[in-house]
């Protein structure tokens, strides 16, 4: 057999870089599949998207159909804005929710974009060390990367904040020109009672409700735990710049260097005692891509030198550790432990910048 005949038989090198019962996924198709999966995703931001958009549909139509009957009405029925006040609120509520779910597909594609596709426009051509981590985190375990609050606020702010305002304004007319206009603020009173409410107690009961509206909306302008959206710009207001800057909002006209999108992932510390810890050792780095550290031990019982394994990991790579182990000594003791931080290469680094 010649020697070029001898190297057509050679098996090709292994590039695959995704494996499963014998499946190998080469680097072109992996790309593949990464791309329909940000399909996906986009789809589904956009399904939910759609939903918020139907939501406040439902407070704009709600709120001229009551605003309509309210004016063209000759009885004084200020009561369907009140009661309409209330719906608004709920449908505000409902969108809130619906926002925190269309933030977690959001921030998937903010992680496809900026670490994978981003990373093949700039040097070092490459994705960042913790992008798939974080992406893996929030598919196995997902969570909302943004809170209740925030996201009323958010809302709020954008869309609420002006229907409330008109509806406050038409019944405001409403009770002052029906059937004529008020000659004083005691009449004004008067006429804002509800059946058996005390107009005063109305009034009162509005200023508390709209105030809190109004509390929310700028308690949580300064929360940006989610960035998946643009965050509102203030450049030439400088009432709005110095609001902003006193709940350490920083505004856009200064130069900020945006955070990275990203979560902090769960770190791990596993103890692996083992009989053999150098095959144990070589399949973690082979597989695993993860170094460790060998310490001492000695077991009380047995009073026999036992070598103890320490490897820093993420919550995604226990279950492949734990096969690791099996495969090689079933009667191996494994000790997992949450670290609060782990500092160096591949985890955060020691000094940032």
């Amino acid at each position: 057999m010649t020697d070029s005949a001898f190297a057509s038989e050679k098996e090709p090198p292994d590039e695959s870089v995704w494996s499963y019962r014998g499946y190998h996924l080469r680097p072109s198709e992996f790309t593949t599949a990464m791309v329909h999966y940000y399909r996906a995703e986009i789809q589904r931001s956009n399904t939910w998207r759609m939903r918020l958009d139907n939501t406040t549909n439902w407070a704009v139509v709600s709120t001229s159909a009551a605003i309509s009957f309210a004016l063209t009405s000759p009885s004084n029925h200020h009561g369907v804005l009140l009661v309409n006040t209330l719906l608004i609120a709920i449908f505000l509520w409902i969108e809130a929710r619906r926002y925190r779910y269309y933030e977690l597909w959001a921030y998937r594609t903010r992680l496809m974009e900026t670490d994978f596709f981003a990373a093949m426009l700039a040097p070092p051509f490459a994705p960042h060390p913790e992008w798939a981590e974080n992406l893996s985190e929030t598919l196995l375990a997902p969570e909302f990367p943004i809170s209740i609050w925030e996201a009323f606020g958010r809302r709020f702010r954008r869309n609420y904040f002006w229907i409330f305002l008109l509806l406050g304004i038409v019944w405001a007319l409403k009770v002052y020109l029906h059937p004529v206009p008020a000659t004083d603020w005691t009449e004004f009173v008067t006429r804002s009672a509800l059946g058996p409410i005390p107009g005063s107690t109305m009034l009162i009961l509005g200023l508390i409700f709209n105030g809190i509206l109004v509390l929310v909306g700028i308690l949580t302008a300064g929360l940006t735990q989610a960035s998946g959206e643009v965050l509102p710009k203030f450049d030439g207001m400088p009432m709005m710049n110095s609001l902003w800057r006193a709940m350490r909002v920083k505004p856009d006209s200064q130069p900020v260097k945006r955070a990275r999108v990203s979560r902090r992932r769960r770190r791990i510390l596993a103890l692996v005692v083992t009989k053999d810890p150098q095959a144990v050792s070589e399949k973690i780095v082979k597989e695993m891509k993860r170094s460790g550290t060998l310490l001492s031990g000695q077991g009380i019982y047995s009073h026999q030198d036992r070598p103890v394994l320490m490897v820093a990991l993420t919550v995604t790579e226990v279950a492949h550790l734990k096969a690791i182990v099996r495969a090689q000594d079933p009667q191996a003791f494994v000790v997992v432990m949450p670290a609060q931080e782990i500092l160096g290469g591949g985890f955060q680094p020691l000094k940032e910048d």
